[in-house]
């Protein structure tokens, strides 16, 4: 199928390209600058500071088993001002066995928070092996980032994994080598930037409302559009007969990367397309659910860039993102209607689209608003590529720790993250409301 709207970034609606193919459009910036960047003019918002780790003694009291790896961290310090915060080591094929706790330091406050987790299973949101952005040579590993708010301080302990005491013969597993703290600052909104200097308005708007709901930002989001004009655009793209009805759900309003504040410069400048979207992978970002909506865009332009300047992707992983309000906001650039390829489900990043709903959901219910907003967004975007949301598809392993390479996999077309992949991901709490997302889908569909 071929898009039928140009993206907020400026791409052509052109036919959709074949399995995988990329568009050049020049030189990317290298991902693997690890040094404190400087924050840039107001079109550059945000910086990463890049902390090395050292050994930390062992805690008075605790015996030490003999040969055991030793803990790694940094003591409480003040800091550069940051707001998200995630652990990075060199090789993305070691896991890191074993727990990441931080302690941050309110800016407004000065009080210091008690120890956090940072969940550590990551590896399964990156692309797929044997591609090109895996294969960079840019790509650490990572544990998922975690959002703390305004802070300036920060502390953080690396414990590797204990051994059973009954077992002498299973030696301790070491960390991972090169392991450093991410403190990544995500800047302001270029657009709120703008309306300071210009007396608090500029051409794209006002910026979001206090109260979670986007604001009307002009290029930076795409209105809602009914069923039948979604369906009738989505016909004539995909070079149907006027009237055959196929089953496309009304659009949703969209956040485009305008509208969330994206640095475009951060990014590779190509765009990776597949032949088309058949399924929708559903995640929760682990980023911990202490945000308001009104920052939500300011937890994307943080994941963004700990995903491309930390994590060294290529560009943020997934396709789409929800908030707890329900905004829905556009994720890879690329283009909205188009089979962009992803980096959310490893081994299934082909064919498929990565919905992430930013917060944490294992012991925690998703809000309702999220929820819908995800059936709003599969039932549109599915649509265009005549998926049925309730059905069945059969997608092909590229390698994961649930299906070998190659493997032929028959999965709901939408799939929760852990359906292609042992995971926790989307939380136990999230994957629970998938069965009625597929059934709100496929109404909207009008099936």
């Amino acid at each position: 199928m071929r898009a039928f709207l140009a993206s907020s970034i400026g791409v052509t609606c052109a036919a959709v390209l074949a399995l995988p193919s990329a568009v050049p459009a020049g030189a990317a910036p290298d991902p693997r600058t690890v040094p404190a960047e400087s924050a840039g003019p107001l079109d550059v918002p945000g910086s990463t500071e890049s902390l090395p780790m050292r050994t930390l003694p062992a805690p008075s009291g605790e015996p030490t088993r003999a040969g055991a790896a030793p803990a790694q961290g940094l003591p409480e310090r003040g800091v550069r001002p940051f707001s998200l915060v995630g652990v990075v080591w060199d090789d993305v094929d070691t896991e890191l066995h074993g727990t990441v706790q931080v302690r941050t330091r309110a800016t407004a406050t000065g009080i210091w928070s008690g120890w956090q987790d940072l969940e550590t299973h990551n590896a399964e949101h990156s692309a797929d092996p044997g591609t090109a952005e895996r294969d960079s040579g840019a790509v650490r590993g990572s544990t998922a980032p975690l959002w703390v708010g305004d802070s300036d301080g920060v502390a953080v302990r690396v414990r590797p994994e204990t051994p059973d005491p009954r077992d002498r013969t299973t030696p301790a597993v070491p960390l991972p080598g090169g392991l450093r703290l991410e403190l990544v600052d995500p800047g302001k909104d270029p657009q709120q930037v703008a309306a300071t200097h210009l007396g608090g308005v500029t051409a794209a708007g006002p910026p979001a409302a206090a109260d979670g709901r986007a604001g009307a930002l002009g290029q930076g989001v795409l209105p809602a559009l009914g069923k039948t004009e979604s369906e009738v655009r989505g016909e004539a793209e995909a070079g149907l007969a006027a009237g055959s009805r196929p089953y496309i759900g009304p659009r949703p309003r969209i956040v485009t990367r305008k509208g969330w504040g994206a640095d475009e410069k951060l990014r590779e400048r190509k765009f990776v397309y597949t032949s088309t979207v058949k399924a929708a992978f559903i995640h929760h970002s682990a980023t911990g659910n202490n945000y308001t909506c009104a920052q939500a865009p300011s937890v994307l332009r943080g994941i963004y860039r700990y995903h491309v300047k930390s994590s060294g992707w290529r560009d943020i992983g997934y396709n789409f993102a929800v908030d707890k309000c329900g905004n829905i906001y556009e994720g890879r650039a690329g283009g909205v209607t188009r089979a962009v390829l992803g980096a959310h489900t490893l081994g299934f990043n082909t064919n498929t689209m990565g919905i992430a709903v930013l917060g944490t959901f294992t012991k925690s219910n998703p809000p309702a608003a999220a929820v819908n907003a995800v059936a709003k967004l599969t039932a549109w975007k599915l649509g265009l590529f005549g998926a049925n949301p309730r059905g069945k598809v059969t997608l092909v392993s590229g390698g994961s720790n649930k299906y070998k390479k190659g493997r032929k996999v028959s999965l709901n077309v939408i799939s929760g993250h852990r359906d292609g992949f042992a995971t926790e991901c989307p939380g136990a709490r999230l994957y629970k409301k998938l069965g009625s997302t597929r059934t709100s889908s496929a109404k909207l569909q009008g099936r």
